[in-house]
């Protein structure tokens, strides 16, 4: 029996054929060779966007959406539109099933799914027009990335935006809250 080939693009831009068990094949898939916007790029996006819709938004505030959707609401200008097909609200808020459903093409699709779902986002994302899907932190789908990039997309992978939005905008806390203070000196218990 005879290994399959995968074809494995290396850090360089090159690719090459390697047997698919092998260790450096295995290593090599490990790591990333998709890099998104740099810190420019995304700032510049999130000072230019207007609206945001956020896919696999939850109702629970248990859940980093819930969140994220909290702090957009709260600490930013954004049009923000929750799309999760089992809500009817979130956060006081009409929730859509989908993206076809909102009432406006949305500037960033930030999206709260697993991995393997990315493509079908990025497809409907590309259906409604929508310029720059933002992949939230921990979610990572490098063939998705450069499928987003061959659809015209712009594409931020395993970024926070609520993260990215507070650094940008002087609000990051070590807890993520603004605490309106700045100080060195450590508070007594």
């Amino acid at each position: 029996m005879t290994d399959t080939l995968v074809e494995t693009r290396l850090t360089n831009g090159l690719s090459c054929a390697l047997p698919a068990s092998s260790p450096l094949a295995k290593l090599l898939k490990s790591q990333r060779t998709w890099f998104g916007p740099d810190a420019r790029a995304r700032q510049r996006i999130l000072r230019e966007a207007k609206s945001v819709a956020i896919v696999g938004a939850s109702p629970n505030p248990t859940r980093s959406s819930y969140f994220v959707g909290t702090y957009l609401l709260q600490s930013s200008d954004f049009r923000v539109y929750f799309v999760n097909p089992n809500a009817e609200t979130i956060l006081g808020q009409k929730a859509y099933p989908d993206l076809a459903s909102l009432p406006e093409v949305p500037d960033i699709v930030d999206v709260f799914r697993k991995a393997s779902d990315i493509p079908a986002v990025i497809d409907d994302v590309v259906a409604i027009g929508a310029k720059t899907v933002w992949v939230q932190l921990g979610i990572w789908n490098e063939e998705a990335a450069y499928y987003g990039e061959s659809k015209g997309l712009t594409v931020v992978m395993d970024r926070c935006i609520k993260v990215e939005h507070a650094r940008f905008h002087g609000g990051l806390h070590l807890l993520g809250f603004d605490t309106g203070q700045i100080s060195a000196k450590k508070l007594a218990r």
